[in-house]
């Protein structure tokens, strides 16, 4: 599977890629910045996000409801979302307004108001959504598992920020930050539809090639001193318990990556996965339970999340170690590496049929890897990953040292769930 993509970077540093699909009618764009929640100082965070909503209460010639009737009022969606090391807003719209919406995002990025009033407004409605998050125990148990990660690091602080943060943060602060981090050369612009490349570029150069070049922001690194903590338990009012494991992993690039993500299906991403099978359909502990790879630029984690049954949390975790010991010690089938490569690559090409998931894949290659990586070339690599290969990378994880356990339990469990996930631990040979 190969994508007709074209880039070209304006002489100021903004990147223009595009992908051709003729036999649609819609188009996808995005407007990416490389800036999340690991540039934000302890003081500010949550500062990513905050610009996000602000981006859209209006402009210096649109107000926030012209601009949702002027994509909305067309057929067409519009949203953004922050991560940790980029922020992108985006939209979908017929071919026929794909101007008129590219005008829009460009307005929202360059000329934002900012506006006192909507900063207090929004300052509510963030602080609402921090508060929802932490009564909805799934969301408040990877906070968590961050916090244990990468301790005293920006990237184990939540992407929305602290009550706290959002309540003393001034508008001078989200100008400085938006104006120093929001530059040309860390800016990619992405389309995938039915559009012509030169078009593509022609119009972002009308709109944003005016933009100075600037200095590319940073963000501080994880090193070999950046604390990982082992356990942490946390109790509210509810039935079920919430766990989450996080194992250290290496950063995106590194080639280990491929097995990583086929581990992780064999593990847990569908209803055939060993966890899966386990502890949902053999002992029914679970409604649902979870694996998952999440890869930054220099370090990531393998995640494994699932919601319990409050009196049988120390089964459930000694079942999930048992399964992490059985990874590490016997290398998997070759029907089962099969089915976890047609479900990676099936999954992929399902998805690539779109002209959304074509722009996000785009966008998120060039903010990750500075190019597009074509499918085929996934596919290819996936391929190559043998039975040794999943067996030596479980060996090289699945370690103590670089675990942690994350839990949220009922009240009245409290007291013994922090020795539960410890023996969990332990039990890991």
């Amino acid at each position: 599977m190969k994508l007709n993509v074209n880039k070209t970077t304006l002489p100021n540093g903004i990147r223009v890629v595009s992908a051709s699909m003729p036999h649609v009618e819609s188009v996808a764009m995005g407007v990416w910045v490389g800036v999340g929640g690991r540039y934000e100082p302890k003081a500010i965070s949550g500062m990513s996000h905050f610009i996000e909503h602000l981006l859209f209460k209006g402009t210096k010639k649109r107000s926030a409801q012209e601009i949702s009737q002027a994509i909305e009022g067309r057929g067409g969606y519009f949203n953004a979302f922050t991560q940790e090391e980029s922020t992108c807003y985006y939209a979908r719209i017929t071919s026929d307004h794909a101007w008129n919406t590219l005008d829009i995002l460009c307005d929202m990025y360059l000329n934002a108001r900012f506006d006192k009033v909507d900063i207090d407004k929004e300052r509510g409605v963030i602080i609402e959504e921090i508060i929802m998050y932490a009564d909805q125990p799934h969301h408040l148990v990877q906070d968590i598992l961050g916090e244990l990660l990468w301790a005293n690091h920006a990237l184990g602080r939540p992407l929305i920020g602290t009550p706290e943060n959002i309540r003393r943060v001034t508008r001078k602060e989200i100008l400085d930050f938006k104006n120093k981090k929001y530059v040309s050369n860390n800016t990619v612009i992405t389309f995938a539809g039915k559009i012509d490349h030169a078009a593509c570029v022609h119009q972002v150069a009308k709109r944003l090639g005016s933009i100075k070049k600037r200095t590319k922001p940073s963000f501080t690194r994880v090193t070999s001193k950046t604390v990982q903590k082992r356990v942490a338990v946390a109790s509210k009012e509810i039935e079920q318990s919430h766990l989450a494991i996080g194992v250290k992993l290496f950063g995106r690039k590194d080639p280990r990556r491929f097995a990583a993500k086929l581990l992780s299906i064999i593990l847990g991403e569908n209803m055939s996965s060993r966890l899966f099978q386990i502890v949902r359909e053999k002992y029914g502990l679970a409604y649902s339970i979870h694996s998952s790879v999440q890869l930054f630029d220099d370090t990531g984690v393998f995640i494994i999340s699932v919601g319990l049954d409050r009196l049988q949390t120390d089964k459930a975790i000694a079942l999930i170690f048992k399964e992490l010991n059985r990874i590490k010690e016997k290398p998997v089938s070759k029907s089962e590496l099969k089915r976890a490569k047609d479900y990676t690559i099936g999954q992929m090409q399902i998805g690539l049929e779109s002209t959304a998931h074509q722009m996000m894949w785009i966008g998120e290659n060039m903010m990750s890897y500075g190019e597009c990586i074509q499918p085929s070339e996934l596919i290819q690599r996936i391929e190559t990953i043998t039975s040794e290969h999943i067996l030596k990378l479980a060996k090289q994880l699945f370690k103590r040292h670089r675990i942690s356990i994350a839990l949220v339990t009922p009240l009245e469990d409290s007291d013994r769930s922090r020795d539960v996930s410890f023996n969990g631990m332990k039990a890991l040979s």
